[in-house]
């Protein structure tokens, strides 16, 4: 029963995480939703299959892009293959600018973390189990963690300072780690989706 409570109260935080970092990391992969969207425009011509990857200020940019691309590659074999690495590259690198992430160029297919993985899945199959699982197993392996480590270390002897040390330091990790998980939740609003701010983490 404890650990069902335990769940319902960590859950809706854990699945926060799936929408940060690592989104971001996946969408300049040759496999991600970015660059398949945009395989997508350049084979059918339909400019806004990747605009919806984009803020509305770049749409200019990648139109030009588009169109350079759209008609370099009529001339086919090498100069298409040239002409669509041109607009995968363009479009990768204004969608992250976009979130306020560096461009660091194109990821190879497959190199895909568990979380964003599962994350597709849910969206593929329109259920969300599989991704709940993966997230609240990680997050609650890491809440037990600094845990038990500030518990092992909690009953020192006042007059030992390292023990001391020890278990003050514990607690700073255990305190903060639970603080992110809780600043996490607030990524889960739509406006929070682009560019969304670090989340502060106090000291102690």
């Amino acid at each position: 029963m404890r650990l069902r409570r335990l769940a319902a109260a960590i859950l809706p935080v854990a699945l926060a995480l799936a929408w940060t970092a690592p989104v971001q990391a996946h969408c300049d992969t040759l496999d991600g939703p970015v660059v398949s969207a945009a395989r997508k425009a350049l084979d059918t011509g339909n400019v806004n299959l990747v605009l919806v990857w984009v803020q509305k200020n770049d749409e200019a940019e990648l139109r030009s892009a588009f169109q350079k691309a759209r008609s370099v590659r009529q001339a086919g074999g090498e100069a298409k293959d040239l002409a669509d690495l041109y607009f995968f590259e363009t479009l990768v690198r204004v969608h992250r600018a976009g979130e306020g992430a560096p461009y660091t160029g194109l990821k190879p297919a497959g190199d895909i973390e568990l979380p964003v993985a599962a994350a597709d899945k849910a969206i593929e199959t329109g259920k969300l189990q599989g991704l709940a699982k993966v997230i609240f197993e990680r997050t609650e392996k890491g809440l037990h963690g600094h845990f038990d480590q500030v518990m092992a270390k909690k009953k020192y002897n006042p007059n030992d300072v390292e023990a001391g040390r020890a278990y003050s330091g514990a607690y700073v990790e255990f305190v903060h780690y639970a603080e992110r998980l809780y600043g996490a939740a607030e990524t889960m609003a739509p406006e929070h989706v682009q560019k969304a701010p670090a989340a502060a983490v106090h000291t102690h």
